[in-house]
């Protein structure tokens, strides 16, 4: 079984030794896409694969998968979701990232051995500030993201939600710095 959540450490060590450039989400899948290819050739690794393809249960809160790694035979199957947001959004962006971890949470019930999601990124309001209630809580305060999780933006009585099945520590690394990231593997 695949350490997914060192090999991810380690493509970020070539990132902050210089040896790998990241400048935005794109490149972040593809440059860790082409990481792991080089590092695993006895597994495919395809980008933004459709749920379709590994399950005929396609009933997942996403559809796509930005990174998936696995063998020809489908016996080892490995899933990451990234995240690098450029444009503030910050709350709705913490979101993202929840929904990202209850789309890994759905694709490790469908067979999957390991999930991943990472986030990567350059502005303070995702990991600290002075609001650390709703949603900054469980990125600024906690560090920890479980329970029901409400859209920050959401009002009234139809407030949508997530409902995460474990809890996950969000530990915010050094890259440089300007930029931080987390990474949170569900086993």
């Amino acid at each position: 079984m695949l350490a997914l959540k060192t090999m991810i450490s380690s493509f970020f060590q070539h990132v902050q030794d210089h040896r790998i450039e990241v400048y935005n989400e794109f490149s972040l899948q593809h440059e860790l896409g082409i990481y792991l290819r080089e590092r695993l050739p006895q597994y495919k690794v395809q980008f933004e694969r459709n749920v379709s393809y590994f399950s005929s249960q396609s009933s997942t809160i996403k559809k796509e998968i930005d990174i998936s790694i696995f063998t020809k035979d489908y016996t080892e199957k490995y899933a990451i979701e990234l995240k690098c947001p450029l444009k503030g959004q910050y709350p709705e962006q913490m979101y993202s990232f929840v929904k990202d971890i209850k789309f890994m949470e759905q694709l490790k019930a469908l067979g999957f051995a390991k999930t991943a999601c990472v986030a990567l990124v350059s502005d303070k309001p995702f990991y600290q500030g002075t609001n650390n209630r709703g949603i900054y809580k469980f990125f600024r305060e906690e560090y920890a993201v479980y329970g029901n999780i409400y859209k920050p933006t959401g009002s009234g009585k139809d407030e949508e939600s997530i409902s995460l099945s474990g809890s996950y520590a969000i530990d915010w690394k050094d890259l440089n710095a300007q930029s931080k990231f987390y990474i949170v593997e569900i086993e």
